[in-house]
């Protein structure tokens, strides 16, 4: 817990440039929020609603406040007799590689062979969960950390296109829903401005993350996470191995992105962080990583702010431009046990690994999926 304090308390020398940039672009100072919920009688915005002012509606809403559904194309799905999974193919820069042919993709499931019956590929709008680590552990008010975690999530938040559904879940001690799904950014601004004064030294990142995937689990169409965290955990209900199974189960995939990379690596330069502390963020690292991978997103770790452009880009395409395959299981048995899946690509031909060539030349790609869906079980 020391190392994790320490690193949100900044040297003035690390904070220089940090607070001339949020003097010019940062938030305003409030001494009255926090991610809590405002106390009874303080002032929102004038497009609030009576409901703002009362405890927000659970996460997922089945309808949009204004009554009209959520997108329906299904992005992953296990019935009876079906599977549908997203498959993406991104080369070394994380970048969708298109028209490759369903000839060419082979899935297993429990390293069995199954036959693809459906393949299509294209695009579709998004229904998107930001999931936000925002405690006084790391985002004390005017940290590079807290400049960070606000920036990265405005500038994710302006990637998206009008037409994705977006909700905003803030977490401290406990997972606060600050937004629900809506196309209307005013409803996402607003939930923005209560991101100013962090409450709690906690932060509860298997519980807010196993939290998001339950709820949207039963959500059509394409859907994520997008997280953006130390990947520290310091009080939830869940422990690890057990967010992991709830994450495996739920089917969405969480797109991670690593805070607070570059401070970490000047504290331990400057023998202010030692080994156990900095093996413990790597861990958290780690963690971050096994839920993005498990979940088939992607998680990324950046030293600058000029990476955000590049990261947000890659992670657009990539929940975006996915090749959608279904398959019916050649094990049918209903025994709601978990099935571990893997999607290659061969060359029907010679029945060995693809080979994609760019200009001429053999380039190396990665494949994301999900690593797995649990059987339905039998309706006794």
């Amino acid at each position: 817990m020391k190392a994790f304090r320490l690193v949100s308390v900044l040297s003035a020398a690390c904070l220089s440039v940090a607070l001339v940039l949020v003097a010019q672009q940062g938030p305003s100072p409030n001494n009255g929020e926090t991610v809590a919920r405002p106390k009874k009688g303080s002032t929102t915005s004038p497009n609030s609603s009576d409901k703002r002012e009362s405890e927000l509606p659970p996460l997922p809403s089945v309808f949009k406040k204004d009554g009209s559904k959520l997108p329906s194309e299904v992005t992953f799905s296990v019935s009876a007799s079906n599977v549908s999974l997203d498959v993406a193919v991104v080369n070394e820069k994380g970048q969708f590689i298109p028209n490759i042919p369903q000839d060419n993709f082979r899935v297993l499931e429990d390293d069995v062979p199954q036959k693809i019956s459906g393949f299509t590929m294209g695009e579709a709008p998004m229904t998107i969960a930001i999931v936000v680590e925002f405690s006084n552990l790391f985002q004390k008010f005017y940290t590079e950390p807290w400049y960070q975690t606000l920036t990265a999530t405005s500038q994710f938040l302006e990637s998206l296109r009008k037409e994705d559904y977006v909700a905003i879940i803030a977490y401290d001690l406990r997972p606060e829903i600050l937004s629900d799904f809506s196309t209307d950014r005013r409803d996402a601004m607003e939930a923005m401005s209560r991101l100013k004064i962090a409450a709690f030294s906690e932060t509860v990142l298997y519980d807010a993350l196993t939290d998001t995937v339950d709820r949207m689990k039963d959500i059509e169409g394409r859907k994520a996470v997008f997280l953006i965290s130390s990947g520290v955990d310091t009080i939830s209900h869940q422990n690890y191995d057990q967010a992991r199974k709830a994450i495996q189960k739920a089917g969405v995939p969480i797109y991670a992105l690593g805070l607070m990379q570059a401070i970490r690596d000047y504290y331990y330069a400057q023998g202010a962080m030692g080994d156990s502390q900095r093996s413990e963020f790597l861990m958290a690292d780690n963690q971050l990583a096994t839920f993005a991978k498990e979940s088939g997103g992607q998680a990324f770790f950046p030293r600058f702010y000029g990476q955000f452009p590049e990261i947000f880009n890659t992670v657009s395409k990539a929940m975006r431009s996915q090749y959608v395959i279904s398959y019916t299981p050649i094990n049918q048995a209903h025994d709601g046990k978990f099935r571990k899946l893997k999607v290659m690509l061969i060359d029907p031909a010679t029945n060995k690994e693809l080979k994609i060539l760019e200009k001429g030349k053999s380039i190396k790609y990665q494949i994301i999926t999900k690593s797995g869906y649990t059987a339905p079980r039998a309706v006794e």
